[in-house]
């Protein structure tokens, strides 16, 4: 029996997306060899949550964190210190959001941007702050940086930052397929992070994963630990937070637009995005795919430490504010039926399980959205497959 697993997870921030998961908790064809294969997997999850995207607003104000009945630890001797390195972006909001709903003890706090947003004020609990330039002497006495401001800026300061002893959480590209530096999803590879420890003055560096591999990985790792995943196929549907929050506000220009009858404002897409999907706006490789599909399977392969899981992407972008959304197909080495892949879904760390067949109730990006765990729903075996291989 096949079983088809859809996955349902929250929208992933831009491409300088944080993981908040790091502050979180927390061939042969399929039918050809003894695997188990799950066929299709939704997942929904909020990518500005869960890579700490952006949230419109001050999210980091106090009085946003009153609104949600919030109780915040905040300033302590006893806490880090930290700096948020491109803290006036969408994701370094969130990154002052997840601090905030995690009663993150800290006992000072560097909010670090470019020199052209220098000098302003960022209110943070209860507290104004000035936005410091960021030089590669920002990071003295600096226990956690928080990086968010591209792969460039991360590639030129966040070795210095090392060197001065910070842990460094690098929410970019930049160094995530080096060897040398562990790429962690805490739900998924937490032992990626055995001997790196703040405070003792020896510097690391962390990167976070894109966030449609975060949902993907959150989602899927479960069940390849039971069955081991012989192949996985992913289809994702993309949210303009994933590009950013001037994205977002572009879509929401074009709509208005849209409706009344005018022609959209395409500055940040090339094309109209309101009422329309495309292939995601990455740049076209030799080989057919895109640069985001291609990090899914490459971030696969080292989060799971496993190059002989076959893995293919295809991802789109989706006239939806905020919250990706992705479809799992799971082919396994060994039979795993319907059933225990949804009992081992319930039980699994930062997954939600949401799968009411009567009711025709799933995951959708709105739930999902503001929301840290990967909404799973559409659970079902694969019937194009034989026996419980999918």
């Amino acid at each position: 029996m096949a079983t088809e697993a859809v996955l349902a997870a929250a929208a992933a921030v831009p491409a300088a997306s944080t993981s908040q998961s790091v502050f979180s908790r927390k061939s042969s064809s399929p039918s050809s060899f003894n695997g188990a294969h799950l066929r299709h997997g939704f997942a929904a999850s909020d990518n500005f949550s869960r890579q700490s995207g952006g949230r419109k607003g001050s999210p980091a104000s106090t009085a946003a964190g009153k609104r949600r009945g919030v109780v915040t630890m905040g300033l302590s001797q006893d806490g880090p210190s930290i700096a948020v390195v491109g803290v006036t972006g969408a994701v370094g909001q969130e990154f002052l959001q997840v601090l905030h709903d995690r009663d993150f003890p800290y006992r000072s706090i560097k909010m670090l941007a470019s020199k052209r947003s220098a000098g302003k004020k960022q209110e943070f609990e209860g507290h104004e702050y000035v936005v410091e330039e960021l030089t590669e002497g920002s990071f003295d006495d600096v226990d956690i940086a928080l990086f968010s401001a591209g792969g460039s800026i991360s590639k030129k300061f966040g070795p210095a930052a090392v060197n001065a002893g910070a842990i460094v959480v690098d929410n970019s590209s930049a160094f995530r397929m080096d060897k040398d530096i562990p790429l962690v999803v805490p739900e998924v590879n937490p032992e990626a992070l055995n001997g790196i420890k703040v405070g003792n003055g020896k510097g690391a560096l962390i990167a976070n994963p894109n966030c449609s591999t975060i949902i993907a990985l959150v989602a899927a790792t479960p069940l390849h630990k039971a069955a081991k995943v012989k192949r996985m196929v992913v289809s994702t549907y993309q949210a303009a937070s994933g590009a950013g929050a001037a994205a977002m506000a572009e879509l929401e220009q074009q709509t208005r637009e849209v409706l009344a009858g005018q022609p959209p404002t395409c500055n940040i897409f090339s094309q109209q995005y309101a009422f329309n999907i495309f292939s995601h706006n990455a740049s076209v490789l030799e080989n057919g795919y895109n640069e985001e599909e291609m990090k899914m399977v490459k971030e696969t392969h080292k989060i799971w430490n496993d190059s002989s899981v076959k893995v293919t992407a295809t991802c789109i972008r989706v006239p939806v504010m905020r919250a990706h959304a992705e479809s799992i197909n799971l082919q396994f080495e060994s039979p795993l039926d319907e059933d225990t892949a949804r009992e081992i879904l319930q039980n699994a760390p930062g997954v939600v399980v949401i799968d009411d067949r009567e009711r025709n109730r799933f995951p959708t990006p709105l739930e999902a959205s503001n929301k840290d765990d990967v909404a799973v729903g559409r659970i079902r075996r694969d019937i194009s497959q034989d026996g419980n291989w999918g």
